[in-house]
């Protein structure tokens, strides 16, 4: 299995459980983002070969992939916030884009590879800011840099699903929070840095409606989609995995919660910028067909979600084994304790 963004929040979590359940792993990655980050305080390079490297680097990416000669890869690797996209919107395109073009061109020249599943995003759609959930056929687009970038992203899996016959899905997930992300401008990282030093977090959209999700239910889902697919390329088409309806919360709901949870006078106050860029006010994914076709479903509620995202963060505040922790809360993940 190779991981590509293996240093970063979502794909040091998928490294730590495909190293759990007996996989060969690799990742290709840029250097952790963030200090601290999941990757480093959990040893995630311990039981895996890690490349440090650009995936718009497609000389060095090829090589990489030619040597390992994975059956399956999880592209994760991507410029990811929406804000820092507007500052940087050409780092934002290429590494989205080109850097995609380069791992399906990578694994196009390699025999071995059987599956990839590109991890897109939810803001991939022409948003109508509208009440139903999106369904995989819809329009793409994307208003800020970010978004657009993910849609062009869809475009090129697309593109090369048809063009080489290659089996690439793309897996289409919601707002995702958990343990380990230290990424600026999203909230619970936001909110969890300042509850651990002791202050008040200032919120920018408190109104704003997202689609949350614990960290381990997309990638729940990007394996058994790559298990599908590595079996059968019928399964090479765009995915959405996404929460219950009920769990698309507000923004201000969901602050409310996290400070009641974490207690000792934890606080939020409304920052609303007159001037800030353009973000979506409303999102929702309609997953009737992972549900359908996959056997997918979202299997912890909001609720259990966000009270494993704090714990996680007590659990680094009060000095515990990180590594120990994540792989314990990827445990109790598999057996199915304490997801309601």
């Amino acid at each position: 299995m190779l991981v590509t963004g293996h240093t970063g929040f979502k794909g040091a979590w998928l490294s730590l459980w495909l190293q759990r359940i007996g996989a060969n792993v690799a990742g290709f990655s840029l250097a952790p983002a963030t200090k601290p980050s999941l990757f480093e305080l959990a040893n995630v390079a311990r039981d895996m070969r890690s490349e440090i490297g650009d995936v718009r680097d497609l000389e060095h990416l090829s090589r990489f992939v030619s040597d390992f000669r994975p059956e399956i890869i999880f592209h994760l690797a991507a410029q990811s916030l929406v804000r820092p996209s507007y500052v940087d919107p050409v780092e934002t395109f290429s590494t989205n884009v080109i850097g995609t073009v380069n791992i399906l061109e990578a694994a196009r020249q390699c025999e071995f590879v059987r599956a990839i599943v590109n991890v897109t995003t939810d803001k991939c759609y022409e948003n109508l800011e509208r009440e139903e959930g999106y369904r995989e056929d819809e329009p793409l687009g994307g208003h800020d840099p970010y978004s657009s970038s993910k849609g062009c992203a869809e475009l090129v899996s697309s593109s090369y699903r048809r063009s080489f016959s290659l089996r690439v899905a793309s897996a289409r997930a919601g707002n995702v929070i958990g343990g380990g992300d230290w990424a600026e401008d999203r909230l619970l990282p936001d909110m969890m840095r300042s509850f651990v030093a002791g202050e008040s977090v200032s919120i920018r959209n408190p109104a704003s409606t997202r689609p949350w999700q614990h960290v381990l239910e997309p990638l729940h889902a990007y394996l058994l989609l790559a298990q599908k697919l590595h079996d059968d390329s019928a399964f090479a088409e765009a995915w959405n995995f996404g929460p219950d309806d009920s769990d698309a919360k507000p923004v201000n709901w969901l602050a409310d919660h996290v400070c009641n949870l974490w207690g000792d006078s934890a606080r939020w106050s409304n920052d609303a910028e007159p001037n800030q860029p353009h973000e979506a006010g409303f999102l929702r994914l309609n997953c009737d067909k992972a549900k359908g076709q996959l056997g997918w479903l979202p299997r912890m509620n909001i609720e259990a979600a966000l009270l494993w995202t704090v714990e996680w963060y007590r659990n680094y505040q009060n000095s515990g084994d990180v590594r120990a922790f994540t792989e314990h809360q990827i445990s109790n993940f598999e057996s199915g304790e304490d997801l309601i």
